[in-house]
């Protein structure tokens, strides 16, 4: 009699330990992989299939157009946009690249730091070349001319 109520004194509080642990393992688990998906999925590497303007193209395989971070370009409609767009399109198409993703615009485009197959910088390139100028509201002097 006494060893029944001992048993069942102290296995109750067990088992309720073990329950929480294994319901604070079930929650980890799920709050864990989100963030884990996340980060396997800001990085793209895919083949430009489409220059928009200056500073937007689109990725073969993603539906979501691509905003070069840090870079501001005129639109295609307006003085100087046609050259913006014409110089990003002959540096950029055809090419596969790899765009580090930092943020989602208001338009539901990828915000991305993009780089060509050798390493250079697409905004880099931009701001080079007199095409586009850095958009220091954003980029916050990364590229030296804010």
């Amino acid at each position: 009699m006494i060893g029944r109520f001992l048993i069942r004194r102290f296995t109750r509080p067990l088992r309720r330990v073990a329950f929480l642990l294994v319901a604070l393992a079930i929650v980890t688990a799920l709050i864990g992989q989100p963030e884990a998906q996340a980060q396997q999925s800001s990085a793209l590497e895919a083949r430009v299939s489409k220059v928009v303007d200056g500073d937007t193209f689109t990725l073969s395989g993603e539906s979501r157009r691509i905003r070069v971070w840090g870079l501001d370009a005129p639109e295609w409609d307006q003085s100087g946009g046609s050259t913006a767009t014409a110089t990003l399109s002959s540096l950029i198409s055809g090419e596969t690249l790899i765009c580090n993703v930092l943020d989602i615009d208001r338009y539901g485009r990828l915000v991305g730091q993009c780089f060509l197959p050798d390493g250079r910088d697409i905004a880099a390139e931009m701001i080079r070349s007199g095409a586009a100028t850095e958009y220091c509201r954003y980029s916050g002097g990364y590229y030296g001319t804010c």
